[in-house]
């Protein structure tokens, strides 16, 4: 199972840097999207209530394996940073600095991921 949790996550938090690096051009071209920026938290949210359990198994699954602590830190660190990201990012650090930081926890949570999986990989899961 920590192998699809892998993935899963990978994909989803790639899903939300693709997000974050897409929003400022639609809304140039479209600003009339502006007006949709309730569905932008929205997605925000959903993402995060469904990478969140998705990540934590997969990350503690590894570990109780692998017992890699480099991995899990990265995996935790970057989980942190999206919850707190999107708790308080916004009118903490503005638009700008809120998307870099939640794809800098993105970019860490992969390769905690990315790691779990060489780690399962050389076990042959």
């Amino acid at each position: 199972m920590q192998p699809l949790l892998d993935k899963l996550a990978i994909a989803l938090s790639g899903l939300c840097i693709i997000h974050c690096l897409l929003t400022p051009v639609v809304v140039v071209l479209f600003p009339m999207l502006m007006a949709a920026s309730n569905v932008n938290e929205s997605l925000h949210w959903l993402l995060l209530v469904i990478i969140l359990p998705t990540s934590l198994l997969a990350l503690f699954l590894g570990h109780l394996r692998y017992k890699d602590k480099l991995t899990l830190t990265l995996g935790l660190v970057g989980l942190s940073q999206l919850v707190v990201t999107s708790l308080l990012g916004f009118n903490l650090l503005g638009e700008m600095s809120e998307e870099l930081m939640t794809m800098i926890g993105s970019a860490a949570l992969i390769f905690g991921h990315i790691r779990n999986r060489q780690a399962c990989c050389k076990d042959a899961c």
